[in-house]
């Protein structure tokens, strides 16, 4: 079975968490983004096969919202982090090529 390891609980089975999906990037300035950004942002996700980044929840546990960066391919989950100002400004920089 696959574990994940909540960065406030430790270690613990996968059904105990939900998976939020692939972390979306806020199109910025929000206020002046096209309404085609606002859907991509909403609606559409990359998919893609490999490593890539979501939010996932502990929910039968501390109810807290975490970072993972999992590899579809395989499932390993690589690094897991908590929702803070600067891991959001590294996933900007991420998504931007920066």
């Amino acid at each position: 079975m696959l574990q994940i390891t909540c960065p406030w609980c430790g270690k613990r089975d996968e059904p105990e968490f939900t998976c939020g999906g692939e972390l979306p990037v806020r199109p910025e300035p929000a206020l002046q983004a096209s309404d085609e950004e606002w859907t991509n942002y909403l609606y559409f996700r990359n998919n893609k096969k490999g490593l890539h980044t979501e939010v996932w929840r502990h929910t039968h546990g501390c109810r807290q919202w975490f970072i993972a960066d999992r590899d579809t391919m395989n499932h390993e989950v690589r690094n897991i982090r908590k929702i803070n100002a600067a891991s959001d400004q590294v996933q900007r920089q991420r998504h931007s090529g920066a």
